[in-house]
C-alpha cells in the first residue's frame, strides 16, 4: 500500500492539467481585456503629458533663451547708446572748453589793447604836461632874458631848439 499511495502524488492528472491551463488562459484573458488595456491607456496617457511637459520646457527653454539674446542686444544697445552720450558729451565739453578758452583770449587782447592805448594816452598827457612845462620855464626863461635885451627872433629860435630837444629825449626814451 504504501507504493500506490505514493503513485498517486506522483501521478499525473492530465485533465486537472488541462483545467488548470484553461483557468489560466481564462484568467490571461480577463486581465488582458479588464486590467492590460486600461493600464496600457493610463500609461500612454502618463506618455504623453511628459511627452507635453517636456516639450513645454523645451518651449520655455526656446523662450528663454530668445529674451536672453534679446535682453543682451538691449544691454549692448544700451552699452553703445550710453557710449556715444558720453563721446557727444565729451566733445561739446571740447567746444566749450574752446569757445570759453576763445573767448578769455579774446577779452585778454581787449584789456592789452586798452592797458596800451591808455598807457599812450598816458604818455601824450605826461608828454603834453612836459611842455607845457617847458613852455611855462621858456616863458620865464624869456622873461629873464628879454630883461637883458634878447631879440625876439633869438628868443623863438632859443624855445624852439630847447621843445625840440626835450620832445625828441622824451621820445627816445620810449
Amino acid at each position: 500500500m504504501l507504493a500506490i499511495q505514493t503513485l498517486d502524488i506522483v501521478s499525473v492528472n492530465l485533465w486537472q492539467i488541462l483545467i488548470s491551463l484553461v483557468n489560466l488562459l481564462l484568467i490571461f484573458l480577463i486581465v488582458k481585456k479588464f486590467l492590460f488595456k486600461p493600464v496600457q491607456r493610463m500609461l500612454d496617457q502618463r506618455q504623453q503629458e511628459v511627452d507635453s511637459r517636456y516639450a513645454a520646457a523645451d518651449e520655455a527653454k526656446a523662450a528663454a533663451e530668445a529674451d536672453r539674446q534679446a535682453w543682451a542686444e538691449t544691454v549692448k544697445g544700451a552699452k553703445d547708446e550710453a557710449d556715444r552720450i558720453i563721446k557727444n558729451a565729451e566733445a561739446n565739453a571740447e567746444s566749450r572748453k574752446e569757445d570759453i578758452l576763445s573767448d578769455a583770449n579774446r577779452k585778454a587782447d581787449g584789456i592789452l589793447r586798452r592797458a596800451e592805448s591808455e598807457a599812450e594816452l598816458e604818455r601824450r598827457k605826461a608828454a603834453e604836461e612836459i611842455k607845457k612845462e617847458i613852455v611855462d620855464v621858456s616863458s620865464a626863461l624869456a622873461e629873464k632874458m628879454l630883461e637883458r635885451e634878447i631879440r625876439q627872433e633869438d628868443h623863438r629860435a632859443l624855445i624852439d631848439s630847447f621843445i625840440d630837444e626835450v620832445g625828441d629825449d622824451h621820445g627816445r626814451t620810449e
